[in-house]
């Protein structure tokens, strides 16, 4: 159950990390947008508004619920592709986004 907790927990960090950087919607976007089919939604959120809307809430879901978590994840090599260029400090994010993939990741 320490895995559970240490996800709980990362999830925490990786929404702090957001709001710290201005990342974080006051706002929820349209229910339609939140049914996209692609991949991190990128034909109708940010990939901020992907980790609020999608990622964090869904995982948090499978915890509360005791479900089964993905086999794999790999959320940080996509932050770094869609931070990149930008002038955030995204470090202690893209951090935190490493520890989500490891834990969700291990067997």
């Amino acid at each position: 159950m320490s895995r559970y907790h240490d996800i709980a927990a990362t999830l925490i960090d990786i929404e702090c990390e957001l709001r710290s950087l201005g990342q974080w919607d006051k706002v929820a976007p349209p229910p339609e947008a939140l049914r996209s089919e692609q991949p991190f939604a990128v034909d109708t959120l940010s990939f901020s508004q992907w980790l609020q809307f999608v990622f964090i809430p869904r995982i948090r879901y499978l915890l509360d619920s005791d479900s089964e978590l993905p086999s794999a994840c790999a959320i940080a090599p996509m932050a770094e592709e869609m931070y990149r260029g930008l002038s955030l400090p995204i470090a202690d994010l893209l951090s935190a986004l490493e520890k989500i993939d490891g834990l969700i990741s291990e067997p």
